[in-house]
């Protein structure tokens, strides 16, 4: 897959199409059909308001990359990414994150689960066969690098961050982090323990993977930087529009250490030739031009005003609860008052009642220590109203155990 001459006279090479007759307008007017609304009120974590999704901006982008692409640029891409959005992605990165990204040193992938993938499969060619995991922490971490053959060895946590002292206890030299705002617990890592998790990472000779997932929904500040910007060499920094836009573009981004980058991006196109280059196109284009700073600031004051919402109607229907994580991110930790518990008679009957939401236990490995009720809210695709309903509706569910 050497890519064809550009320069050539004639190119008779075979394998591909005439790339002219690309179907550009038809293709532009199909690619953005509404989707179905799920007319479903729930609080599971980890979804954006779909809504908000900035259709008219995203098809305007579209229709000038459409107009403006080279026909070469529709063949083979580089495994990496586009140079356009990869220089593009840096900029935006090291603005917003604080990373320190060499365009050279970022990959274009589908999303932070093909991230993790493409780095469980080089580490375990390297020897790698465990991997600490953040107790409680996203179950699909323990899923995706168990895909690549590598173990989970789940850690615990404390009021500032991962656990250093089980970590190096644990005997593992790669752990998976969600530093600014850890999920589900939604701590920001203090500064002491990044420092301390680095320390680590150095004198083992490991490497931290930062998952990004919703770094940049914070309220109350500037959102907390990225662990990345601290070590280049000893942190993988993942990330996606799956929560700043949509998680069915299955866009994302992972940035390597160079001891790693080579053997990332040859997996990376042995695994699928490259992402789609008209995406990465209309990706690179709406971040230049400012459209998704705007769209980010849109989300947050949405979002905001939902978190706001969900606060007063726990306050108001279920008193006494304490509420934590509400700086940042799309979700909150709600501990109900002991009188709510057991926490499964619960879920069963606000479960029946319509209303959909998971508890704090079903994202640990660690057995509960009591029957409290702790429950995982998402809240960013839920309207104010429906809010207000749902917690009204859970309330009255829960009302013949209390």
């Amino acid at each position: 897959l050497a890519p064809r001459p550009l320069d050539a006279q004639a190119d008779f090479l075979p394998g591909t199409p005439d790339l002219s007759l690309f179907p550009r307008a038809a293709w532009a007017a199909a690619h953005l059909a509404p989707r179905p609304l799920d007319a479903q009120a729930d609080f599971l974590p980890g979804t954006p308001d779909l809504s908000l999704f900035p259709r008219a901006a995203w098809a305007a982008a579209q229709r000038r990359v459409l107009a403006e692409l080279p026909h070469h640029a529709l063949g083979y891409p580089d495994p990496r990414g586009l140079p356009r959005l990869r220089t593009a992605l840096a900029e935006l990165l090291t603005r917003r994150r604080g990373v320190v990204a060499d365009p050279e040193r970022v990959v274009v992938v589908s999303g932070v689960a093909q991230a993790a993938t493409l780095l469980g499969t080089v580490l375990h060619a390297r020897g790698v066969r465990a991997v600490g995991t953040e107790d409680p922490g996203s179950p699909d971490h323990e899923t995706l690098y168990a895909s690549a053959g590598l173990d989970a060895v789940p850690l615990p946590l404390d009021g500032e961050g991962l656990d250093t002292r089980a970590l190096r206890a644990s005997g593992v030299r790669v752990v998976v982090t969600t530093p600014a705002h850890q999920f589900p617990s939604g701590i920001a890592y203090s500064a002491r323990r990044r420092g301390e998790l680095l320390d680590w990472a150095r004198e083992v000779d490991g490497l931290v993977v930062e998952d990004d997932y919703d770094g940049d929904f914070r309220y109350d500040r500037a959102p907390v930087g990225a662990l990345q910007g601290l070590d280049p060499e000893r942190v993988a920094y993942a990330g996606s529009v799956s929560k700043s836009l949509a998680p069915g573009l299955r866009l994302g981004w992972l940035l390597v250490p160079e001891s790693l980058a080579e053997e990332v991006v040859e997996r990376k196109r042995t695994m699928d030739l490259g992402n789609p280059v008209v995406d990465q196109a209309l990706l690179a284009r709406f971040v230049e031009r400012g459209d998704y700073d705007r769209h980010l600031r849109r989300c947050r004051r949405a979002y905001r005003e939902r978190r706001d919402t969900l606060f007063a109607a726990l306050a108001e229907h279920f008193p006494g609860t304490r509420v934590s994580g509400i700086a940042a991110g799309l979700h909150v930790i709600a501990e109900l008052p002991p009188r709510y518990g057991p926490a499964d008679r619960f879920l069963a009957r606000v479960n029946a009642a319509g209303i959909a939401v998971r508890a704090l236990t079903s994202y640990t490995r660690t057995p509960p220590r009591d029957d409290v009720v702790r429950l995982v809210l998402g809240y960013a695709h839920v309207p104010p109203s429906r809010i207000r309903s749902g917690i009204r509706t859970m309330a009255t569910a829960a009302a013949g155990d209390v």
